[in-house]
């Protein structure tokens, strides 16, 4: 069996396509393929003129998994032991945080990099970066995440940090007021 790199819309595209749980994403290809399951693929041969992208091998194949709903994920981490066990407003954003990017991570990477204040970045790639960019800003990863966030900051600033992202991310407005309500 071969592996192969795919992008995260591509990804979730093909995810989006499963129409049982434990449908391999090769079956979910070669049924959008119109693709006999019998009898193997013809191979493709590929001409100079035609561009198309490199395909890289992975150490680990990504698991197709059934299209998530952004809005019943959200309430279900509302309503979830460990989001009610969380007595900090700062673990509640993180937590937050760590399943809007499980959710979509494409578009949580590009709000993460848009949402900054007059003079702090929120969100980075690394801790040191975020504390170079202001003072006490206690950084914390967030968990799931190659990003970490600024977490000195008061919990309204939190709120609108998670209603960018959740707004990025094409939530309804009510589901954004309930979430934020909540940090």
């Amino acid at each position: 069996m071969k592996k192969i790199e795919i992008d995260d819309e591509l990804y979730r595209y093909i995810a989006s396509e499963t129409r049982h749980i434990g449908e391999s994403a090769s079956d979910i290809l070669r049924r959008l393929l119109k693709l006999d399951a019998k009898e193997p693929a013809q191979p493709v041969v590929v001409t100079e003129s035609v561009q198309t992208p490199v395909i890289k091998q992975e150490a680990e194949p990504k698991s197709i998994t059934p299209a998530k709903n952004p809005i019943r994920e959200m309430r279900e981490l509302l309503l979830s032991d460990s989001y009610a066990e969380k007595t900090k407003s700062v673990d509640r954003f993180l937590q937050i945080l760590s399943t809007l990017y499980s959710l979509d991570s494409a578009t949580f990477t590009q709000s993460a990099e848009t949402v900054h204040g007059r003079t702090r970045i929120y969100f980075a790639g690394d801790e040191q970066t975020l504390l170079d960019s202001g003072r006490h800003t206690k950084p914390r990863h967030i968990s799931g995440t190659p990003f970490w966030v600024i977490t000195n900051s008061n919990t309204e600033r939190k709120r609108t940090m998670v209603q960018s992202i959740m707004q990025d991310m094409q939530f309804p407005a009510n589901e954004i007021d309930k979430v934020c309500g909540t940090i």
